[in-house]
């Protein structure tokens, strides 16, 4: 999730770029930069390894002269460490072409190794510099043809064919010293906006980049390509016919602007769930078990059938998603446990070469689990890290890493980025069942169809959200919750009712629905909520005694169900989601619990991005 940003017009572009990458920072910030066409057509290329204030410094300090035309790209590391070398923006072998990306490229390495065999030299380690290659090489393609010599339809021919070359998401921006007074951008499966002015235009993934020179924007629709000018935009479909979109005028400010139109970052970011875990999901669903994570992570099927344990590691939410790992590799046969990182160092000596370590953490930075890492490979077990940072502390402890490709979570309280956990732990369990021969391979086949299904049964369900924004207003004024469930879904009960003290400020607790009994249905008074993750399942029936204990106690019980488990639930109000095979749940399930909490933080008047007391990373144990 980077931010690509791109100017045309007469005002001075790299200003321009560098106030947009500005505002685009919410989307990445480990590294940035700026390319502009000079007065002499040359190209002026500045990056840093760091913010946008230090790319703003570097330029005041060496001003390009008379640029008009350029694209420039605040980054979040996707294929390469953040550093200067492999900050966008990207140029060819000739030095005159440059691009900037947004998303991921799933065939850069074959696309790398082809253009290496014939002569072309790479920088950087990133995927995106692909682009930058092939579009030059297939300038040189046309040119040797000798069947165009305007230099607009040699560029943007080229800019087609390797856009069609290309396997994965993008937003793509490019522009071409020979050819200066036009930059090409297109879109696929990830965001990108024209902004239309008075002869100049703007190119960008957010509008809130250029929202103080123009409120007249085109939204970019998947497949298709703007030729961009001073005085006009051209749109095309990948197969060169000629589209019109729709021009609309946006009224949000800047602030909403920058959070998509959304009031928070924390909604912005649970409505963005579906595309994260399409991320995390893309490239390595299929084929399990075989070489597709020997190839990214260096996992082979030979280790992964020798691994006698798992040991998850991990902190708050990150630790929610590995009792959901927990419950899935052993679902598949394979031991597993999972600890507090805090609380992980007296277990740590017991360890050894048997077992791999799973540390998960949103930030690879977390104190307590880099801690809990150190200890475990001293007692010399492996450790693989989950985590959504590239080139944090503990993608270098780590022997393997699996990043969930979320993009950067500006909320502290964490929606996204747990969905993005949960993801990576669903394609490590089918990978390590397949690879051990616990499921077959018509179980291994249906599994991966229904996690590919997941992303199109959020986007459903967020589709409205007007029902759980109702039930939240009228439980708001409780000072008191209880979220149960039982199974895979215990730890989205735990989950929920953490989310809710993060932001709302109340009491609440999640339990294991079968543990009522044993205490927690003391606390239980008239009217107090008692919210119910009950999906179908094998432990619906033992769900909906636990839930008719609470109502006969005078709970007021909200439950989530499918449409196979609502008619087995009797509770005050009812949520029903899409019905899921019960393995898949716990993908769903959490996300009304999401909403119902950031609901009844706004309902309440907390501050729902920063709440008190609360960082985004804990960096000290």
């Amino acid at each position: 999730m980077c931010g690509i940003t791109g100017y045309i017009g007469s005002r001075k572009a790299s200003d321009i770029l560098i106030d947009g990458l500005k505002k685009l920072e919410y989307r990445g910030y480990d590294s940035c930069g700026i390319a502009v066409i000079d007065d002499k057509k040359n190209l002026a290329v500045r990056r840093v390894s760091g913010r946008v204030d230090a790319l703003r410094e570097i330029v005041s300090d060496n001003p390009p002269s008379g640029d008009s035309v350029g694209v420039g790209h605040t980054r979040w590391a996707t294929h390469g460490a953040p550093s200067k070398e492999n900050a966008h923006p990207h140029t060819d072998c000739t030095g005159k072409l440059v691009v900037v990306h947004n998303g991921i490229i799933e065939n850069y390495v074959e696309l790398k190794e082809r253009l290496s065999a014939v002569g072309h030299k790479f920088k950087s380690q990133t995927d995106t510099e692909v682009i930058a290659h092939l579009i030059e090489q297939k300038i040189k393609d046309i040119e040797a043809k000798g069947d165009h010599t305007d230099c607009v339809m040699v560029f943007f021919l080229a800019f087609r064919e390797a856009l069609l070359q290309l396997r994965g998401s993008f937003a793509v921006a490019s522009v071409w010293t020979s050819c200066p007074d036009i930059v090409l951008t297109a879109r696929m499966n990830s965001p990108l906006v024209i902004g239309i002015g008075n002869d100049e235009n703007f190119i960008s993934s957010d509008v809130s980049s250029f929202l103080k020179y123009t409120k007249k924007v085109v939204f970019v629709n998947d497949g298709e390509i703007a030729a961009v000018r001073r005085g006009g935009v051209d749109f095309f479909r990948f197969n060169g016919e000629k589209t019109e979109p729709e021009t609309v005028t946006v009224e949000w400010d800047a602030d909403m602007a920058e959070k998509g139109g959304y009031a928070h970052f924390m909604l912005k970011e649970i409505h963005e769930q579906a595309e994260a875990v399409e991320n995390t999901l893309r490239g390595r669903v299929l084929p399990m078990g075989g070489d597709l994570l020997k190839r990214e992570l260096g996992l082979s099927g030979p280790y992964m059938r020798s691994v006698k344990q798992i040991q998850f590691v991990s902190c708050g939410t990150a630790y929610h998603a590995s009792l959901v790992g927990r419950a899935l590799f052993e679902h598949f046969s394979v031991r597993a446990c999972a600890d507090y990182a805090s609380e992980f160092t007296d277990r740590a000596r017991l360890l050894d070469k048997d077992t791999l370590v799973i540390a998960v953490s949103q930030s690879g930075e977390t104190a307590d689990t880099i801690h809990a890492v150190r200890e475990a490979r001293g007692a010399g077990a492996r450790v693989l890290a989950v985590t959504n940072t590239v080139g944090s502390t503990l993608t270098r402890e780590a022997d393997f890493t699996f990043y969930t490709h979320c993009g950067p979570e500006i909320g502290v309280a964490s929606t996204k980025a747990f969905l993005g956990q949960l993801a990576a732990l669903y394609v490590l369990a089918g990978h390590f069942a397949t690879a051990r021969g616990t499921i077959s391979e018509a179980e291994t086949r249906a599994y991966a169809e229904g996690l590919i299904r997941v992303p199109r049964l959020i986007k459903n369900i967020l589709s409205d959200t007007k029902e759980i924004e109702d039930i939240a207003a009228g439980l708001a004024p409780s000072e008191h919750f209880l979220f149960i469930s039982r199974g895979l879904n215990y730890p989205i009960a735990l989950e929920g009712a953490l989310k809710i003290k993060e932001i709302s400020y109340v009491h609440a607790e999640g339990y294991a629905a079968g543990e009522m009994k044993h205490g927690p249905i003391a606390i239980i008074y008239q009217g107090m909520p008692v919210i119910a993750i009950a999906p179908s399942g094998k432990n619906l029936e033992l769900l909906a005694g636990n839930i008719e204990e609470a109502s006969a106690r005078g709970a007021e019980v909200f439950a989530i169900t499918d449409e196979k488990s609502k008619s087995k639930i009797k509770a005050s109000r009812t949520l029903v989601l899409p019905t899921v095979s019960e393995i898949f749940s716990p993908l769903l399930t959490v996300i009304p619990l999401q909403l119902f909490a950031y609901y009844v933080a706004l309902a309440k008047k907390c501050d729902i991005d920063k709440p008190r007391n609360l960082a985004k990373s804990v960096t000290v144990r």
